[in-house]
């Protein structure tokens, strides 16, 4: 093992500019849910044919309706995506003062400082936040959409952008404030705040290059966002010479054990690896872990670069080298979003590409 080298890190921020295009229908949807707070169940008896207590009672008492009525109502709601709004006879006003998240897990730490830093921003301007585990297979989300919007929140905050029809249908229904996170796209459903996954893939692979690395190797969780940074990152690779990039792809949310066994497998069959990129510094630390027990240096065997800047990155055995999401700035930014919406504002920008930095330390 060489020297100690000094442990603080070297900073490069990279930042892209996203601009919103639309297409004629979202920005149809957005103008009308702007104007018009949601769809109703006025909009629902419409669309059926039908008057508004029969839709009602459609609703309430399905057996007090005929079934081509039922049918009918059932038929516009799958169409309009409404959800009925469970406080509607509870309520003197129409704010609730809560503000909805959803995350895939709380298990993991790379969320949670965008959690605390909405939590806290909210409290700031008199809103409470209640918290939904999605998972990362986008099975669960639907059915918390349906429970979440029922309620009328005054806003709701959702992990990355890709979400099926039938809930992004709902959300543009619903006329609830929606703010996207952790995530870019041009076509949000209403606002977003996040940075390019594509982009940070890119960077990683052209920053190990620089740096004279060409047998890359990834160990990768399987949820959507990794897989787009694993992606980037091979094409990124291809395009600088490389012709392959193995990797090991292991189930979200990721642990220490599941980056150990990973770069087992890795070294088992690609024993002359000289770099590994992983969706996760939990990984990494795995991957460090089980290369420290096989008497493997780093990065003098390979380099090993995370992803997240946890709490732990700076102090790992060498510095873990690793991509920094800012994820204070998300959650402030996304309750910003939020309570300026609540308050009858629009914002002056509805997408905020805050990038990400690489944090240079030891183990690169």
């Amino acid at each position: 093992m060489p020297a100690a080298k000094s442990t603080k890190p070297q900073v490069k921020t990279v930042r892209s500019t996203t601009t919103e295009v639309s297409s004629n229908e979202v920005t149809r949807e957005r103008r009308a849910r702007r104007s018009s707070g949601g769809i109703t169940l006025s909009d629902v008896a419409k669309v059926a044919g039908v008057s508004a207590i029969t839709a009602s009672r459609a609703l309430n008492t399905p057996d007090r309706v005929s079934p081509d009525a039922l049918a009918r109502v059932r038929g516009a709601i799958e169409r309009t995506g409404y959800v009925p709004n469970m406080l509607a006879g509870g309520l003197a006003s129409n704010r609730s003062r809560l503000v909805a998240a959803l995350v895939p897990t709380i298990a993991g730490p790379v969320f949670l400082e965008s959690i605390q830093a909405l939590t806290e921003a909210l409290a700031e301007s008199g809103y409470q936040l209640m918290l939904g585990q999605s998972g990362y297979s986008g099975s669960r989300e639907d059915a918390l959409l349906d429970a979440i919007i029922g309620r009328r929140p005054d806003g709701i905050v959702l992990t990355g952008v890709m979400h099926s029809a039938e809930g992004r249908r709902r959300l543009l229904a619903s006329g609830i404030p929606v703010v996207e996170t952790w995530d870019l796209t041009p076509t949000p459903i209403d606002m977003l705040v996040g940075f390019s996954h594509e982009k940070v893939g890119a960077a990683v692979a052209e920053y190990l290059y620089a740096r004279g690395k060409r047998r890359p190797a990834i160990v990768t969780g399987d949820d959507q966002r990794a897989g787009i940074r694993h992606r980037s990152f091979v094409d990124a690779a291809v395009r600088l010479g490389i012709a392959a990039v193995p990797a090991c792809v292991v189930p979200a949310p990721t642990t220490l054990g599941s980056g150990r066994s990973a770069l087992a497998e890795l070294l088992q069959k690609h024993p002359d690896i000289d770099a590994v990129f992983c969706s996760s510094d939990v990984l990494a630390l795995g991957v460090m872990t089980e290369a420290q027990s096989r008497g493997l240096s780093i990065p003098e065997k390979f380099a090993v670069f995370g992803f997240g800047d946890l709490s732990f990155a700076g102090d790992t055995h060498p510095p873990l080298t690793t991509v920094r999401i800012d994820g204070t700035a998300i959650g402030r930014q996304a309750a910003k979003f939020i309570v300026e919406r609540a308050q009858g504002a629009q914002p002056a920008q509805h997408v905020v590409d805050l990038g990400f930095t690489i944090v240079e330390r030891q183990s690169v």
